[in-house]
């Protein structure tokens, strides 16, 4: 599932290419075809993400909300011929130079300003944006029993950090996954979070989650191959130490911890 930096990265993107002009709206599915209709014509007034949760204001007041899921995705299309929407196509949005079209989300649907805060309200703090406000977090971690690998997943606890940004930052500050979230001093949740504002400010910058120093990059981000410039998602060895990694499901799903810079 995309994580946060994604989500941002495509409404900087969507908003530049579409917002503030006539969008154009179609659809290659039925299931859609009557929202697509009703967005066609209207002027994007601003696209924005709110941890994995993707926003479109309209003129008119219609909101677009859009939650990729697991399988959803967004591909930019340029050219001066675009082939017309596949049957998988839930909608296409047309600007002047290029278009979008969104394929396969959980989630796809014209919602009022209503409905939209009321999404957002069920939402913790997201790290990206200028009015998170981190004491919530602290709130809901300093407050539970339950690991804080756990608790960094729940996105009413933090919007925007999924399982890769999870075994990352808590590897990066050095706390052990299954530790209790009220076990976690104040110290290194202000170390967690600044941690996190940093990282997923770097992944919207590179479109990608890099978050291994330079100085312990194999090689430059830009000849990177997949997967790599990583401590512990995913690997073997810590990036850090070289300690052989610890394995193991939480919240039904895997993480990686090092026993030598996450002791427990």
């Amino acid at each position: 599932m995309p994580e946060g930096h994604t989500i941002h990265r495509l409404a900087r993107d969507q908003g530049a290419d579409l917002a503030g002009r006539p969008v154009g709206a179609t659809a290659g599915q039925e299931r859609f075809r009557a929202g697509a209709e009703r967005l066609h014509g209207q002027v994007l007034v601003r696209a924005e993400a709110w941890g994995k949760h993707l926003f479109h204001t309209y003129d008119s007041g219609d909101v677009l909300h859009v939650h990729l899921g697991l399988i959803g995705k967004w591909f930019r299309r340029t050219g001066d011929v675009i082939a017309e929407p596949t049957p998988t196509t839930r909608l296409r949005l047309e600007g002047d130079e290029a278009s979008w079209d969104l394929t396969g989300p959980m989630r796809c649907a014209i919602v009022t300003p209503d409905e939209q805060a009321q999404v957002v309200a069920k939402l913790g703090p997201d790290p990206l944006r200028r009015d998170a406000k981190p004491e919530v977090m602290w709130e809901r971690i300093h407050r539970s029993s339950r690991s804080i690998g756990l608790l960094l997943m729940e996105q009413d606890v933090v919007a925007g950090v999924g399982n890769v940004y999870r075994s990352e930052l808590l590897n990066i500050v050095g706390i052990d996954p299954r530790r209790p979230g009220r076990a976690v001093t104040r110290e290194e949740f202000d170390r967690l979070w600044a941690e996190t504002v940093r990282q997923l400010r770097l992944g919207v910058r590179r479109n990608r989650i890099v978050t291994m120093s330079a100085e312990d990059l194999p090689r430059p981000v830009s000849r990177l191959r997949r997967g790599e410039g990583r401590y512990a998602y995913k690997q073997e060895r810590c990036g850090r130490c070289h300690t052989e990694l610890d394995v193991y499901p939480i919240g039904g799903r895997t993480t990686w911890s090092c026993p030598t810079c996450q002791p427990r």
